[in-house]
């Protein structure tokens, strides 16, 4: 699905200082937020309720951000990292069943070559293996949030895979890597779900109450977000109705990204809270001076 674009060649081992100005001068400035969604179903895409409206407020407040890398639950890679270089980054319709509107959706967002490249170089300056990849798009754990958060689609986008089996640490690892791009403009975004069990989802409401697990998994990770404790959030494990919650880790797993890309100064502000299904917690939240 991709363009054909060349693959740009990157110094994996270049030292951080080596990749400060990739970005350009006119990039410094404000410092972009760090951004945690809960993209819940991809129908999202074609509602128009609070959710999709607090995503937009969200992005309409996100001041001189000048491009978004995006960590999403739906793109894990054995091996290395990868991170999509393409200039025009197709999408991934990795979904099936869905109404054929969802599939005649489009979100032209550029991508960002040079921001891949800053991408690369400084996770391979702190020692995580990362390569480009010209050929790979934006799932919809990317491109359904930055539907509504990005409308304009004019924000180039890149996306980075999470290790196959990473843990929480090994991906918080990824989020301080790229946290100076936070300074260059670049708007640091994870997308996955607070609690995600699709065995235990209620497709026929979408505004049925949350079932009392999945809300007491979603209090305690509010509880440990408001008092900062994020290293605390890396034992999820020990959180009521944890399995439950996450069968598989891949959808929380976006949140430590977002974790590992804090600094002391930021604020944590609520951008949505709430459940769809009765077990999507779409808890999303940012991180800003």
């Amino acid at each position: 699905m991709g363009d054909g674009l060349d693959r740009r060649e990157v110094l994996q081992g270049a030292a951080a200082a080596g990749v400060a100005g990739v970005l350009g001068a006119g990039s410094k400035g404000e410092r972009a937020a760090a951004l945690f969604v809960s993209h819940g179903s991809p129908m999202v895409a074609l509602d128009a309720d609070a959710y999709p409206r607090a995503l937009k407020t969200f992005g309409d407040g996100a001041g001189t951000a000048r491009a978004v890398v995006v960590v999403s639950a739906h793109w894990e890679t054995p091996g290395e990292i990868r991170v999509t270089a393409s200039a025009k980054p197709p999408l991934v319709y990795d979904f099936y069943g869905f109404p054929d509107a969802m599939y005649r959706l489009r979100y032209a967002a550029p991508g960002a070559p040079d921001v891949a490249s800053a991408v690369v170089a400084r996770l391979g300056a702190a020692g995580l293996k990362a390569v480009a990849d010209s050929e790979r798009g934006l799932d919809h754990g990317a491109w359904v949030p930055l539907l509504h958060t990005f409308p304009q689609a004019t924000l180039p986008v890149v996306q980075v895979s999470m290790p196959l089996g990473a843990s929480a640490a090994d991906v918080a690892k990824m989020g301080e890597a790229l946290r100076p791009l936070r300074a260059e403009g670049v708007l640091l975004m994870g997308s996955g779900g607070i609690v995600h069990n699709l065995r235990r989802v209620n497709f026929h409401q979408k505004d049925a109450s949350p079932e009392p697990w999945a809300q007491a998994f979603d209090t305690w990770v509010a509880r440990k977000l408001e008092a900062r404790d994020f290293v605390g959030l890396q034992s999820w494990l020990d959180a009521p109705n944890a399995q439950l919650a996450h069968p598989r880790a891949e959808h929380l797993l976006p949140l430590y990204f977002v974790l590992g890309a804090a600094l002391p100064e930021d604020r944590l502000t609520s951008v949505f809270e709430g459940f769809h299904h009765g077990t999507l917690s779409m808890r999303s939240f940012a991180l800003r001076a």
